[in-house]
Formats: C-alpha cells, structure tokens, sequence
C-alpha cells in the first residue's frame, strides 16, 4: 500500500483517483528515500513506474512547504516529448496544489516565459531551453531543492554534460539530487558523483534489464529486404500498433514513406521536424488514427504508449544500451510486448552487443549471419582491422561512417 510508503493520506486519496492502487518495485524502494532527502542513483526497468517514484515524494515534500515565488525543484529530462510527458504526469499528482511547467525549445518562449513570470514551484526542462532562459534570467534557479535526472544514462553522456555542468553551477550546493534510469553504465555512475553526495543506490532491475514480458526475436535479412520483411511483419496483425525505429532521420522519412505506398498508415518522428509535427505524430499514434510510428530514438526514452504490442528495430542502434529502451517502450505495466530487430550481416558484432547485455533469450529467424556475415556485407564494408570508434565498434571506409559509406548519426548529445 502508498499509505505505508510514507505518503500522505491526501496523496494516497489522489493515487487512488489516478487509478494506482500497488506500488511497484522501485516505488517501494524509492518513495521513503526520496521523502528522507537523501541522493539518490535509482535504476529499474522501463515500464515500471519511475516518474511516479519521485514525482509522489517530491509533489508531496513541496505541498507540505506550501507555495513560494521561486521554483523549488528541476527536472531535467533529454527530449521534448518527454519533458510534455513528466509534465503530465507531476500536474496530475500535485493537481491545483502546485505549479508546474514544462521548459523546451522548438516553441515559442512567450508562453514559457508568460508561465515563469506568474510563478512556478516544479520546472521540467530538456538543458538547451533551460540555459536560454537562465541567461535571460528568465528562470532563477537559485531556491532549488531539489534536482531529478530523468533518463540519467542518456542525461549524463558526453553530449549533456556540459550544459548539464552550467545548469548545476546556478543551483545551491545544498540541494537532493536524484537520478533515475533504465540503465546505468559505470561510466555513468562515475560521472554522478560530480552531481551527487553519498548518493544511495537502489536496483530493483537484477539481471534482467528488459521487462520479463517482452519477447525478442531476430530476423536475418539483407539490406533490400528488410522494407518487405517489416511489412510482412505489420501485416500478420493489421490491428495491432507497433513503433518502428530507425537510426537516422532520412531512413525514418524513407521507411515511412514506403509504409504508406504499401497502404499502412504511418506517422513520423524525429529531430528535424517541427515540435508541432512532432506532437501532431504522437498524437496520432496514441488515439490509434495511424497504426504504426516510425521514429529515430527520439521516442526510445520514457515515452510512455499505452497498451503498445510490438516495437520493431529497422535498424539496430548502435549502443547496446539504446536497445533496452527502445524495447522498452512495449511490455509495460505488465502487459504482455514483441521486439523484433531486422539483423544484416554488418549488424552482427551489433546483435552480439545487444545478447551480452539483455539477459533474455532472443528467438533467430532466418539464416543466421553470423558466421557469414562478409558474404551479405556491401562491398565496402570494414575490414577487421577497420578503424574502431567509440565503444570498439568497427567503422567503414573511414572514421565515423558506417560500412555502407553513409556518416553515423548515434543520438548522442544532438538531435535525433
């Protein structure tokens, strides 16, 4: 029960309006912790309540201190559409009690800025919009009490950090930080201490760091057959949704192009486009008026997709880590999920990063590449003594481009 985690009766009558009666695991753990005020590093499998586990503390910690002018907690989070969606959620756990808004770039700031004027109690931010306003000293951060990294792997890579370290050095020194996260490298983890001070660990995940309920299968294929292999995938359930990724921009516009010659509806997400088209394509996905969305991992992180049955990787991330969230936008809740991943031969040493970290067995289907995989290669793939790139991935013909000579584009620090 929330009432024996420490929660106030009203915030248990509000859990209960919500519709959450259990808490889970991370919630179990994490709600008394963050209610203590100690640091916190927390890592659980995706779909399993993480926004809740400190957004009930801290709407409860600010509620009890009654309102003041200045923002007394910041959440950081990587991406806009994540930004809308912790939003949502912490103004449905303090209702009228508190004021909560949500700081991203892609809109105007006139709205924004109309928001921190009238007086805000939570900021929810990605870090580019939120040292825009700084620097108009549009947002004093200087009463926070609070700081949560959302998605803090992802929050704490070498793209973030730096404006991460700008943020900080206008926060108090004497502040609770808590980082929240599906998983955590140790580079990761020595990257935190710079944020936090004896921070308490707390792993609910194990060895499993994908939700039991999702599947994982592979289909070997070669590079021209991966858009009929998806469409027979989306077609053996034409009523099912699914969110089909895909690492770079351009292959997202093609792939959903191609859906639709095809006669599947689709929808497209990714950094290029505009925050309204953005919304406008999740909007769409989530009340089912187009039955597949394909992304970048823009939407691998903290989306959280109500009753989604299936997640398919048209092509495999380039970070073993990156798969984990992807997947995890299925099996939620304890909901029943499919991840299927279209393999080539140049994604073989990729696969084989992914099998080491999910402790999960995956289903192959097809020819496995493996042992062949110079023979489906392009012709210009690398050679074993290629150049090797971050992480110890093998590039093409030169430093930062994959075997078929196109550049990478890891989601890492820029847009997706």
């Amino acid at each position: 029960m929330f009432s024996q985690l420490g929660l106030s009766p009203t915030a248990c009558a509000s859990l209960a309006r919500l519709g959450y009666s259990t808490p889970t695991p991370i919630q179990t753990k994490a709600i008394p912790l963050v209610l203590s005020g100690v640091d916190l590093l927390a890592r659980a499998q995706t779909g399993t309540g993480k926004t809740a586990a400190f957004g009930l503390p801290i709407v409860q910690r600010l509620v009890k201190r009654g309102v003041t002018p200045k923002p007394r907690a910041l959440v950081l989070v990587p991406t806009r559409e994540l930004a809308l969606q912790v939003h949502q959620s912490l103004a449905a756990y303090a209702g009228p009690s508190l004021r909560v808004v949500a700081i991203f770039g892609g809109v105007g700031m006139g709205p924004q800025l109309q928001a921190l004027r009238q007086g805000v109690d939570v900021i929810v931010a990605t870090p580019g919009r939120l040292i825009d306003h700084v620097q108009r000293r549009s947002a004093d951060l200087s009463s926070i009490e609070m700081l949560i990294l959302d998605e803090a792997d992802r929050m704490l890579d070498m793209g973030f950090l730096p404006p991460l370290k700008r943020i900080a050095a206008a926060l108090p020194r004497e502040r609770q930080t808590l980082l929240f996260s599906a998983t955590l490298p140790d580079e990761v983890i020595n990257l935190s201490k710079q944020f936090t001070r004896s921070a308490v660990r707390v792993d609910v995940s194990g060895e499993q760091v994908v939700a039991v309920q999702v599947t994982h299968q592979v289909h070997h294929v070669t590079v021209d057959r991966k858009r009929d292999v998806l469409t027979d995938i989306l077609t053996q359930d034409d009523k099912g949704q699914a969110l089909v990724f895909c690492r770079t921009k351009r292959g997202a516009n093609r792939v959903g192009e191609d859906l639709g010659f095809r006669g599947i509806r689709a929808g497209v997400i990714h950094g290029n486009k505009s925050q309204s088209a953005r919304n406008r394509a999740l909007d769409d996905f989530k009340s089912g008026r187009v039955r597949v969305l394909v992304a970048t991992d823009i939407a691998a992180r903290g989306l959280d997709i109500a009753r989604l049955p299936l997640v398919v990787n048209f092509d495999l991330p380039l970070v073993a880590e990156d798969y984990v969230h992807r997947v995890g936008r299925t099996g939620r809740a304890g909901l029943d999920g499919r991840a299927v991943s279209l393999v080539s031969g140049a994604d073989v040493s990729l696969l084989r990063d992914i099998q080491r970290l999910v402790a999960a067995p995956i289903e192959s289907v097809g020819t496995p590449l493996a042992q062949t995989a110079h023979a489906h290669a392009p012709r210009n793939a690398a050679p074993s003594n290629a150049p090797r790139g971050p992480r110890g991935r093998r590039f093409g013909p030169g430093p930062g481009r994959r075997p078929d000579g196109a550049r990478r584009h890891a989601f890492r620090g820029g847009r997706a």
